[in-house]
Formats: structure tokens, C-alpha cells, sequence
């Protein structure tokens, strides 16, 4: 059985569930670092020798493809506030947060970039992914070989990026905020002469949020928090944080939303147990249960009552979004890589046995049901990792409506209920020819014919439905006797997408 590789075009990928470290890299402990902060020029830093990458899954993060990534961040802008789109040179700065006792993992200033746009009533805030650690040796594990991951030394002062950049009547400002705390944005842990690490993801957001209330924040009428993989799941974690601290500063007039994409996970069984070592082998239940206590994690105040003493809970997109307050769109793909991937299914080398194939048709099945009650989702029966980053976004349909088109129609809904009370904002208004619950009903991965492509990782060639199920272990004839059918009919449905 071949091997694959998804999808030819290059796009920015921040796993959250994919690994970001050397299997078992052996380091020293860390060195305590006495660190002096400047608000605009990191202090130098003594490097140590970085470590080789080494994952089953291709993890590029956001670095490499900076100026692309900008450019969807502002299409996802476009997407949810149309207008007359313009071309514009976007140069997004680094500003170092100003309170300095908010810091990345290693002590160097935590920070953000932004492109400063006057009058601006619509705000995207954007929450970089990049997985986690979780103890001592996968965190050092992690800064030998995911440095950018932990620390601001190396940030660009500049970062560049064309698009359209027109939201409603103004100008979008664009604001995207690194990840440096390696703990899902949830923690508020300073470095000490006794911890080699900082964890305070949850305080940097609070912190740029305050001070983008100096920058015309305090104007707007809706502030979006948005994120992918890590920072989908920080969106899940925070937007209701967000939401309390701008209304105790008195900015009621101020909606707060979140979009979380590739951030709902489950925290099911693994395909095949094994020992948590590192962020790769580790159980997702596991990893966070550890996580919590080693970054003095915080969830949202709602989730922690629902479970008491055991808020890893809160973690899982499935319990913790029935407790939030603020509205929250989930764009999820059914057969998430990152998933598959704690779960011990690796599909990059591997054959897929039937054992395995019946795993992965379950594990749509089961993420299909949590998303059951989400009032707002996109959720395409495709194997792949984040939706807002890819180039080809815009490409990907569910019932022949695309993500952009989802988020306007949940965005005119939510218009329509601004002055309702925020603890019925899960509850909208239909809009007419607008469908917010868009989600594959057909059970196998990309069983939609607008998945991203797939091509054969030993030839290089494109693969159709039928050939990508046949690699996956697909047998047509067996599964259309489970389904009842003649196995043309199931053919033709597979090559429909229905």
C-alpha cells in the first residue's frame, strides 16, 4: 500500500496536535536566564545548538510562510466583513508588550504585530497555534527545537503581506498575536529562579487586549478572536475572558466573538496505548492533565464549576463550549491529521490496516456528534490540519456553501442580535438563504469532492476519491454490502460527494 501526502500547494500549518519536538531529545536542564527587557529590541540571548526536527507530520508553523499567512488572515477579514476589495502593501510591527513582567516561555518579551487602521469598528485578533509541552523534558525538548515557540529573540520587527484588506467602511486592523507560551494560551505562571519557564499565554492576550484599548480598540463595535489549532483551542479558552475584561473596564459597547478553528479534539481512546513520554506518544487526556498543573493553566470561570477538580475538561471543545457565553463559530475538519496523530495513527508511512480504518471512520462519527448542539460550524468530511491558514480556503465547501460564505451568514446573524442579553448568544436568527450548522454527512475522509487535494507521496500524482479510499484500506464491494447498496450506486455517491 502506497503512501500519501496532502495537498500540493504550500500553505502555513500551526499544529496543535501534530508534534512539535524531537522524539525524546536529552538536554541539560535549561539555564535560569536573568532577563532585561526593552519594549521595542530583545536583549541578546545565549543561544544553544539548535536541535534537528524530526515528525511524522510536516510542521512549518507560521515562519516560513509569513507573508502568506498574512494574506489569509486578511481574506478571512474580507470574508466576514465585504467590501470593495483593495490591493495594499500591509506591513504588520512588532510591538513588545509594555507591561515586561508578561513574558514568553523564556523570559524574553512577549508582544504582538499590528497594522494600525484609524476609525476601524470590526477587530480580528488572531491567536497563533503550535502545540504544547507539558513537563520539564518535553519543554526542553521543545526550545532545542521549536525556539521561535518560546521566545521573541529571533521575531522580525516587520512582517509583510498583500491582500484585501477593506472591512464594511474602513480599513481592517489586523492583529496577530505570536505564540510563545507553549501551554494552549491558558497560562499565567511567571518564570522564577526556581522554574526554568514562564507560562502566561492567558495574561499576553489579556495584556494586548489592554493595550489595544489605547489604539481604537475602545471604538469598536465587534472585536473577533480567532485561532488555529493551539490558538483555536486558546480561542475556546478565552473569548469569554476577553468579553468580562473589556465590559468590567466599562467597554460594554464592545461585542466579543470567537472563531475557533482545528481546535476541537476529543479526548477519546487511543488506537494503540502508549506510555506518555513525549507530546507524540502522549494521550491528549493525559498531556493536558499534566499540562494544567505545570503551567497553572486557567479555563473560563463557567467550565471550571462544571469540573471542579478536574478542569482538563475544559480543554475538550465539547464541554467547555455548552458554558460559554460569547458566540463562537467552530470550523473543524471531521478527520483531523493532528487527532489522528495522539491517537496513533500516523499516516505519513505507514499502511493503514483495517483495524486503523474502522478507527478513523469512528472517530468522524464521534466528532460529528459533539458537534451536534454548536449553533455556528463548518465541518468537511476531509483529512487535513486548520482551515484559515490553507491558501485554498476559500476553495473548501460544505452542502455548496464555502467557509467564507459561512461566516458572513453568521456574522449578518449576529448582527441581528446584538441587543440580546450575551447569555442567549448562542441562540441566532435564521437568516434568509443562509444555513450556520453546515456539516458532511457522508462518513468517510474525503468523501467531499472539495477537499484539499491529495497526491501520492511515491509518484507525486494527484489521487481521485476512489483511489485516496483504496490507499486508506478502502474495500468498495464490503462496504456497500454494510451500507445495503449495489456497489456502483456507492461509487457514484463517493464521486459526488453525497
Amino acid at each position: 500500500m502506497l503512501c500519501f501526502l496532502q495537498s500540493p500547494r504550500k500553505h502555513a500549518r500551526n499544529v496543535l496536535h501534530a508534534p512539535v519536538e524531537a522524539r525524546r531529545v536529552r538536554g541539560g536542564r535549561a539555564q535560569t536566564r536573568r532577563v532585561q527587557q526593552q519594549q521595542q529590541t530583545p536583549p541578546p540571548y545565549r543561544e544553544r545548538v539548535e536541535g534537528a526536527e524530526s515528525f511524522p507530520l510536516d510542521f512549518t508553523a507560521v515562519e516560513g510562510n509569513m507573508d502568506n499567512f498574512v494574506v489569509q488572515i486578511k481574506n478571512l477579514a474580507q470574508s466576514l466583513y465585504p467590501c470593495s476589495a483593495q490591493k495594499l502593501d500591509q506591513d504588520m510591527k512588532l510591538h513588545f508588550l509594555k507591561n515586561v513582567s508578561v513574558t514568553c516561555n523564556d523570559g524574553s518579551p512577549a508582544g504582538y504585530y499590528i497594522k494600525e487602521s484609524k476609525g476601524s469598528k470590526r477587530w480580528l485578533l488572531f491567536l497563533e497555534g503550535g502545540w504544547y509541552c507539558f513537563d520539564s523534558q518535553t519543554c526542553e525538548s521543545r526550545y532545542e527545537t521549536m525556539r521561535r515557540l518560546m521566545s521573541s529573540t529571533k521575531w522580525p520587527l516587520t512582517r509583510t503581506g498583500t491582500g484585501p484588506t477593506c472591512l464594511s467602511l474602513s480599513r481592517a486592523p489586523h492583529r496577530f498575536i505570536p505564540y510563545c507560551s507553549s501551554d494552549v494560551w491558558s497560562g499565567a505562571t511567571p518564570k522564577t529562579d526556581q522554574s526554568d519557564y514562564a507560562f502566561m499565554g492567558s495574561l499576553i492576550i489579556k495584556e494586548v487586549v489592554n493595550e489595544l484599548l489605547t489604539k481604537g480598540l475602545e471604538n469598536a463595535k465587534v472585536l473577533l478572536l480567532a485561532g488555529s489549532s493551539a490558538g483555536g483551542t486558546g480561542v475556546l479558552l478565552n473569548v469569554d475572558q476577553v468579553a468580562e475584561q473589556l465590559e468590567t473596564q466599562g467597554y460594554t459597547g464592545v461585542q466579543v466573538r470567537g472563531l475557533a478553528d482545528s481546535g476541537w479534539f476529543l479526548d477519546n481512546k487511543q488506537y494503540k496505548f502508549t506510555d506518555c513520554l513525549d507530546t507524540i506518544s502522549c494521550a491528549p487526556t493525559e498531556a493536558i492533565k499534566r499540562g494544567i498543573r505545570y503551567w497553572g493553566g486557567l479555563v473560563p470561570e463557567s467550565c471550571r464549576q462544571a469540573h471542579v477538580g478536574e478542569e482538563w475538561n475544559c480543554f475538550f471543545g465539547y464541554k467547555v463550549y455548552p458554558t460559554l457565553k460569547s458566540p463562537v463559530f467552530v470550523a473543524q475538519w471531521l478527520f483531523d491529521e493532528a487527532q489522528l496523530t495522539v491517537d496513533n495513527i500516523h499516516l505519513t508511512g505507514q499502511p493503514i490496516h483495517e483495524g486503523q480504518w474502522r478507527y478513523i471512520q469512528k472517530l468522524g462519527q464521534e466528532l460529528r456528534l459533539t458537534l451536534r448542539d454548536v449553533t455556528a460550524m463548518f465541518a468537511p468530511a476531509c483529512l487535513s490540519h486548520e482551515l484559515i491558514t490553507r491558501a485554498d480556503w476559500t476553495d473548501i465547501r460544505v452542502k455548496g456553501i464555502s467557509l467564507p460564505r459561512a461566516l458572513h451568514c453568521w456574522d449578518r446573524s449576529l448582527h441581528h442580535n446584538l441587543h440580546i442579553n450575551s447569555s442567549h448568544s448562542h441562540v441566532t436568527p435564521p437568516v434568509r438563504g443562509c444555513l450556520l450548522q453546515l456539516i458532511d454527512s457522508c462518513p468517510w475522509p474525503h468523501c467531499n469532492p472539495s477537499c484539499p487535494t491529495i497526491r501520492d507521496q511515491l509518484t507525486g500524482q494527484e489521487m481521485s476519491v476512489i483511489q485516496f479510499l483504496k490507499h486508506m484500506g478502502f474495500d468498495v464491494q464490503k462496504m456497500a454490502q454494510q451500507q445495503g447498496m449495489e456497489p456502483k450506486k456507492l461509487l457514484g455517491m463517493l464521486n459526488n460527494g453525497n
